[in-house]
């Protein structure tokens, strides 16, 4: 599936979920025997681990639609990315999304810069860039900052090779989003 038609079908599912009119998704025993020895998701989807925030849900998708990966904050390391590298090379995937989202637990303890135990601090340490650029910019520091470290990590992954190659040969696209906890809705830049 081309980038435009997963786009597509990740607007229409979000607009199902907004409005609470479900499609019938394949998530029985019968779509699950199909999945059983191939897998064809049409987009990945890069987003924050919060347990508010489950991208099959908020675009009504099923089994085997999307090829999600989840970090706090949704900051990709080395090991995400090559998740998202495996979903683009061996699986074919023509549509990352990159989303963030309103209230984000893992952006604010960055923002508010108060010391974090274990390996929370990893986290936190990725996310200053992005806390930086929106300590400069107008409005929100939190907002600014969730939409920043958006932007940022699309920049990681055009860095990749793998990806510039797709884009490049396969008609990869990037877009970045931020989903809004309190009606449903998910915007797209």
């Amino acid at each position: 599936m081309d980038a435009g038609h997963a786009f597509k079908k990740l607007i229409c599912g979000n607009l199902r979920f907004i409005n609470e009119r479900y499609a019938n998704i394949g998530i029985g025993v019968t779509r699950r025997l199909a999945l059983a020895n191939q897998q064809y998701p049409f987009a990945v989807i890069v987003g924050c681990s919060d347990s508010r925030v489950p991208p099959e849900l908020v675009f009504d998708q099923g089994l085997g639609d999307l090829f999600v990966v989840r970090t706090a904050g949704n900051v990709v390391d080395t090991i995400a990315l090559g998740s998202i590298e495996y979903a683009i090379k061996i699986l074919g995937v023509r549509l990352i999304v990159v989303m963030g989202h309103q209230d984000c637990g893992a952006v604010k303890a960055a923002v508010d810069g108060e010391p974090v135990p274990g390996q929370i601090a990893l986290i936190s340490k990725s996310l200053q860039p992005a806390v930086q650029i929106a300590r400069m910019q107008q409005g929100n520091v939190l907002t600014n900052a969730i939409r920043n470290n958006v932007y940022l990590t699309i920049d990681k992954l055009l860095a990749s090779p793998i990806l510039q190659q797709a884009i490049q040969w396969r008609g990869l696209e990037i877009a970045g989003a931020v989903y809004h906890l309190r009606d449903g809705r998910v915007v797209f830049f």
